[in-house]
């Protein structure tokens, strides 16, 4: 099994229930994991976003950039380490956050889920959000919700992404 499979297995999910499908995120983190995108272009960028749950969706309070440790071509892949990943899973749960969903650009390509994106996805109910960078400029976000209840029948669903004008952080 690989690792992400069991690392998402062991470390404790988000329980997302009965609310729309939407990923809420503050302009300055929207502006963050774009500018992501752009500084590790032509490379693919990744990271994690934290934050809380209400009833209108996941209210994304910090994109969380680490490192592309893919072993492959970086350009069209991109590989959190786990270790990094239990750092940030630890961070915001010290803050009151958990772990709502990752992002990554595509490079020159669509903001689309690839097979080999579905196939890497194991956090059940979480946001995948892509950003096409073109020519060093992101130019489109788009987010999936990972749906379904086991490997077997996962899917990636489009979700809204509504922008608010405000860091969670400054609101409370």
């Amino acid at each position: 099994m690989p690792i992400a499979s069991t690392l998402a297995q062991a470390l404790p999910q988000p329980q997302f229930h009965h609310f729309s499908v939407m990923l809420q995120l503050p302009e300055s983190v929207y502006r963050e994991l774009r500018r992501h995108g752009e500084e590790t272009y032509p490379h693919e960028c990744c990271g994690v976003l934290v934050g809380t749950v209400s009833g209108s969706g996941k209210c994304v309070a910090q994109a969380v950039p680490v490192r592309n440790a893919s072993p492959v071509n970086k350009r069209h892949h991109y590989l959190i380490d786990p270790v990094e990943l239990i750092r940030v899973e630890r961070q915001a749960r010290a803050s009151g956050w958990e772990i709502l969903g990752f992002y990554h650009s595509h490079p020159d390509h669509p903001a689309e889920w690839s097979p080999t994106d579905l196939k890497e996805a194991h956090w059940m109910g979480c946001s995948y959000a892509i950003t096409t960078v073109v020519n060093g400029l992101a130019s489109e976000t788009r987010s999936f919700h990972l749906a379904g209840s086991s490997e077997e029948n996962k899917r990636f669903e489009a979700e809204e992404i509504q922008l608010l004008s405000n860091s969670l952080e400054s609101e409370e």
